[in-house]
């Protein structure tokens, strides 16, 4: 395995300017760009995740509330948006350079959760998955 060129960013978005392609201007809320994007498909690169959650303003605008669970049961996981490869607002789907199970692994959201230790641990987690990228 090759190292990456470039480090990982779990907090960036890697081309702002795809959040605002394709948009009503009006309709785009530019301190919360992510917030727009709830209801969205999330796609990793070997299928669907699930779907940019209701819930997303909870989060930090640097990251996406994504509910992975089935119409039964819901399971939550907090995805940087460094992950985010591309957003396409005509299909209203977020593609992610993650596999299904990466993002679905990932620490699951806790409403609860210390800010501080689980943003370590999310940046921690998705950082290491992207060293050992295929």
């Amino acid at each position: 395995m090759q190292p990456h060129p470039f480090p990982f960013a779990p907090w960036m978005w890697r081309d702002a300017v795809a959040l605002f392609d394709n948009r009503n201007e009006a309709v785009v809320d530019h301190d919360r760009p992510d917030v727009g994007l709830v209801g969205y498909e999330v796609e990793a690169v070997d299928g669907r995740i699930g779907k940019v959650d209701d819930a997303n303003a909870r989060v930090p605008a640097d990251c996406l509330l994504v509910d992975t669970g089935t119409w039964l049961t819901s399971h939550q996981v907090v995805l940087p948006v460094g992950a985010v490869a591309g957003i396409d607002h005509g299909e209203r789907r977020v593609h992610v350079d993650r596999t299904r199970e990466q993002v679905k692994n990932a620490p699951e959201y806790d409403a609860d959760f210390d800010a501080d230790e689980f943003r370590a641990r999310l940046g921690e987690y998705y950082t290491e998955s992207y060293r050992t990228a295929p």
